[in-house]
């Protein structure tokens, strides 16, 4: 039930998969929850601005029914997306959404 996706203004991500398989591998470990319940997405070549201008940005959204620590998990996805996609950290925003298990579906019918 962890989601992960991060859209970028970065044309060509060559390495799209590694770095997908690094954050699922860390929103499992942040989560405490199995991986095998872990999606990643990404979106990349998005037109994006960023203090008002056209550098490399990237937007992360972090969903999961609980287990969300905004303090602790975005220093470490800001340095996974700034190590591996060589944006500024401080041109990374990053928002958390806890989800109500009622809210949730997966394999045809909702965790609550």
């Amino acid at each position: 039930m962890p989601l992960i996706s991060v859209r970028t203004s970065l044309t060509d991500v060559k390495n799209s998969k590694e770095i997908l398989k690094a954050l699922s591998e860390e929103l499992a470990k942040s989560t405490g929850k199995p991986e095998q319940y872990v999606m990643t997405l990404m979106q990349n070549d998005l037109p994006m601005t960023f203090g008002g201008n056209n550098d490399p940005c990237c937007y992360l959204e972090i969903k999961s029914i609980g287990s969300l620590k905004p303090n602790e998990m975005a220093e470490v996805f800001s340095k996974i997306i700034s190590d591996m996609m060589k944006i500024p950290i401080n041109r990374i925003y990053i928002s958390f959404e806890d989800v109500e298990p009622s809210r949730w579906g997966f394999n045809g019918k909702t965790f609550g």
